[in-house]
């Protein structure tokens, strides 16, 4: 049974899970960098530099020691997704063997392409991986709004399991073991967003947006069918449901530097670590060519935020590409 939760992360989606995590009974130790926000969750009970105006329970202690965290029934891996390598690999040697660690971030690593798990697998090979994704905006998490999402690992009852430890009345996991397709449909739909964002931005319409997303989407299923994930979770709250979410709203971190792109004309230099799909489409962009893969829009994004193209070659480039089955 699943009492006590470990949570490496002190962000607004760490943040968020504790409290889910905190509001299902568990007890909670929360580990972030910050000795700052750590005094400020164990004194006043919120996280006023990242989730400010939440109250967080007293079953919620935060702390800078990273083997605090890990001395637990199951841990929350809550870091940006290019920083899951450098947090993991220090944490490595305080984790017990055979640790459920649940990946929370939505990213491919840049330079390698590696998801999550694969990350996970190099530099803590004792811990048993699970993928938590959906569509979920840590600020709706954080205030109890009604949230559904999924939680892979590669057995069903793992999976359960931990379902089980988060379930509460405002947030519904659903078991699933198609771990590759979750981690993806969390990665890609994060470019896919910025494309919409740019899209928006340019203030070309909502049926331009609208064919962005759809397009988008059969880019981002050919990519996770070439790597063995199965089309109906693709359709599912990991794949369909995190993208329109993600595409729709200025709430997403990846739309709204997306619609700055179009806005503006040029690419934000300071990218900065929580715009995870900025770094996403490179690595994507490795996948799909390693796999002999058409993907358009990803290419469009990455060539943006890399300043090799500007937004309107990027579209003109789009809008001329040789016509074809919508299939095909």
């Amino acid at each position: 049974m699943t009492v006590r939760i470990g949570v490496l992360g002190g962000g607004a989606w760490g943040t968020a899970l504790a409290l889910i995590a905190a509001a299902a009974g568990r007890k909670v130790t929360l580990w972030a960098r910050d000795s700052g926000t750590v005094a400020d969750i164990n004194e006043h009970h919120e996280n006023r530099r990242r989730l400010p105006g939440t109250a967080l329970p007293a079953n919620i202690t935060a702390t800078t020691d990273i083997g605090d965290a890990l001395a637990a029934d199951a841990v929350l891996l809550a870091v940006p997704a290019q920083k899951s390598r450098e947090v993991t690999r220090a944490a490595a040697a305080a984790l017990p063997d055979g640790t459920p660690v649940v990946l929370c971030a939505k990213g491919l690593e840049v330079g390698t392409g590696l998801r999550q798990s694969q990350v996970l697998a190099e530099t803590m090979p004792g811990a048993r991986p699970a993928v938590l994704s959906g569509p979920s905006f840590a600020t709706d998490v954080a205030a109890g709004l009604p949230t559904a999402v999924t939680i892979a690992a590669g057995d069903l009852e793992p999976a359960l399991d931990i379902c089980r430890a988060l379930a509460g009345r405002g947030f519904r996991p659903y078991a699933e073991t198609d771990i590759v397709g979750v981690e993806i449909g969390g990665a890609v739909k994060n470019v896919l967003a910025i494309a919409a964002g740019i899209v928006t931005g340019l203030d070309l319409g909502t049926s331009a947006r609208a064919a962005t997303i759809a397009r988008g989407f059969a880019e981002l299923n050919r990519l996770a069918e070439a790597l063995g994930a199965r089309r109906e979770t693709m359709m599912g709250l990991s794949g369909l449901g995190d993208l329109v979410l993600t595409c729709t709203s200025g709430q997403s971190r990846n739309f709204a530097f997306g619609e700055r792109l179009g806005r503006d004309g040029a690419a934000d230099r300071d990218r900065g670590d929580l715009v995870e799909g900025a770094w996403t489409a490179f690595a994507a962009c490795k996948l799909a060519r390693e796999a002999g893969l058409d993907m358009p829009i990803v290419d469009a994004v990455a060539a943006i935020v890399n300043g090799e193209a500007s937004v309107e070659a990027a579209i003109d480039g789009l809008m001329a590409r040789p016509l074809k089955p919508e299939r095909g």
